[in-house]
């Protein structure tokens, strides 16, 4: 299969690769073929969207119609398998069913996060060469279309056309229900599955986003891998999931759109992620909610409408993931009687360890858990290999690892014959279990002397009244950096002053040299749209201010 972007996929080892075949791990089924069958066997499951602007109730069925219809309406317009197609819309219908319509042609699905401006926009559409944009006229206080007009002025040589969900439109624009207004398509294409079929851009740092780029094979083997981890799959009860985590992104398209179908489960949605919204639609459906990144779980926990009666009863299982899960988060939860699991992954590769609920308690959350089916990491510092306790960067490859990026020369850059540089730091126990220590950008270097961040948040996690921490380095004369700590309080709780922190971390037998030298109170953290803290804007504004 042609594709029209510049791709470089790093090379895979062919024993490797035979082994992954041999397992099962990898499998000839596109990712179209692996929604239509599970969209069909689930079609009598429910399918509902909680939003103020566009509320769907319906099935998955009804979705599947949808989505094969729209995919005639694509087919029908020249789009054929290869062809990168992307969307920008928020946790609609028509999000669900446009991914759904790609996938069924071959097409290569590129999600963009729907509060993303026309900087990021208009990268990812000229970067990946997108051939057709679906949009909407505008979401909230987010004027999408009038985004995507100035993107467009700034040229867009692939892009032959684009559709847009609501009522305002372009000269040119092709309306969503005129889209989906064909006969559905029937026959779900044949393609190459080591031919691309998803590019996931990451976001979080200064630079332009990254396109990650994912074969039919590598995220069929991410499906299968993550959902035989969630909760229900080892006999536990479990509620249907409610989403609000955005599906232009990794996380929120896993968890909304992938598993829920490989699961032949039900989906629901929420566009806007509102804790008492979330905590109401939970006891009115009997649904489960938290999972992800901890400001999901932590965010309900903090609200005063969650009901330490009732909504517990809902979320047994918590699987956290794509930001730190501090221990004493999963200390709360299991008081209130939600068992947590940690796992760890990136867009690039994104689930590399994991737990099962039959884990010990310590495993699952003390730890980032073992590596799951297939995968295989080592820990490296330089060219040498670390011993077991011994902290280094972590590189990882397996069945769900992606093939590289859209950029060869990143792709050359992270990749390693065949091993994925996460640029994260761990440590491996006795028992195999990972844990994940530090950035390798994280890391605050004060006088020559290495100061773990995550060591530093976890201890001050702890303080009464913190609801969350981020510990960064700012800058110093005289040592080059020094630790300083951001502290969002619960609601009425006060700032602790400096000697009351102080206090705490040598109870607690934190070397001085690691006590932060600043602390200021954060009223919201700038996230990414996975909901991971962004340091670098804290370390930014403190360069700002020195």
């Amino acid at each position: 299969m042609d594709v029209s972007f510049d791709w470089q996929p790093h090379p895979v080892d062919g024993a490797v690769a035979h082994r992954y075949v041999r397992d099962g791990l990898w499998t000839d089924d596109s990712l179209g073929e692996l929604l239509a069958a599970g969209l069909h066997e689930a079609r009598a499951n429910p399918f509902s969207v909680r939003s103020e602007t566009r509320p769907f109730v319906g099935t998955l069925g009804e979705v599947d119609d949808l989505a094969r219809r729209v995919a005639q309406g694509l087919r029908l317009r020249g789009i054929v398998a290869g062809d990168a197609v992307a969307f920008q819309l928020p946790n609609w219908v028509e999000a669900a069913a446009t991914f759904y319509a790609i996938a069924y042609l071959g097409a290569i699905v590129v999600p963009i996060v729907h509060f993303y401006g026309p900087k990021e926009t208009g990268y990812i559409l000229r970067k990946t060469k997108v051939k057709a944009f679906i949009t909407a006229d505008r979401f909230g206080q987010l004027p999408m279309l009038e985004n995507f007009a100035t993107v467009r002025e700034g040229g867009l040589d692939s892009l032959e056309w684009h559709a847009v969900v609501g009522t305002d439109r372009l000269a040119d624009s092709i309306g969503f229900e005129s889209l989906a207004a064909c006969e559905p398509m029937t026959e779900i294409a044949r393609v190459d599955p080591m031919a691309p079929a998803l590019i996931a851009y990451t976001s979080g740092t200064t630079s332009d986003p990254k396109g990650v780029v994912h074969a039919h094979r590598t995220i069929g083997a991410e499906i299968r891998q993550l959902g035989a981890i969630q909760p229900g799959e080892l006999g536990e009860v479990a509620h249907d999931v409610i989403t609000g985590a955005p599906v232009g992104h990794g996380i929120g398209m896993l968890a909304a759109l992938l598993l829920p179908v490989w699961r032949r489960k039900s989906i629901h949605l929420i566009d806007v992620w509102n804790p008492q919204r979330v905590l109401a639609a939970m006891l009115e459906s009997q649904l489960s909610a938290g999972q992800g990144a901890t400001i999901f779980l932590t965010g309900l926990l903090d609200h005063p409408d969650f009901d330490p009666q009732r909504h517990p009863q809902l979320m047994r299982q918590i699987g956290l993931g794509g930001a730190a899960v501090p221990l004493a988060v999963c200390e709360r939860a299991r008081a209130l009687g939600i068992e947590c699991m940690r796992s760890y992954g990136s867009t690039e590769h994104p689930s590399i360890t994991g737990s099962n609920w039959l884990h010990s308690w310590e495993q699952r959350c003390a730890t980032d858990g073992i590596p799951m089916a297939g995968v295989e990491i080592r820990l490296m510092d330089g060219d040498r290999n670390c011993e077991v306790g011994e902290p280094g960067e972590i590189w990882s490859r397996g069945p769900d690892c992606s093939f590289g990026y859209t950029e060869p020369a990143i792709t050359a850059e992270r990749f390693v014959d065949g091993w994925y540089r996460t640029g994260d730091i761990g440590v491996l126990d006795a028992g195999g279990a990972l844990r994940i220590t530090d950035r390798i950008n994280d890391v605050i270097i004060r006088g020559g002397e290495n100061i773990s961040a995550v060591e530093v948040e976890e201890l001050l996690m702890r303080l009464e009244g913190v609801a969350e921490v981020a510990v960064v380095a700012a800058p110093d004369a005289r040592l080059g950096e020094h630790a300083c700590a951001f502290l969002r309080m619960l609601d009425g709780a006060p700032l602790p002053s400096m000697e009351r922190m102080q206090q705490h971390l040598r109870a607690a037998g934190l070397a001085k040299p690691k006590w932060p030298e600043e602390l200021h109170e954060q009223l919201e953290f700038p996230r990414t749209p996975s909901g991971k803290v962004q340091k670098f804007r804290l370390r930014d504004d403190l360069r700002s201010r020195s």
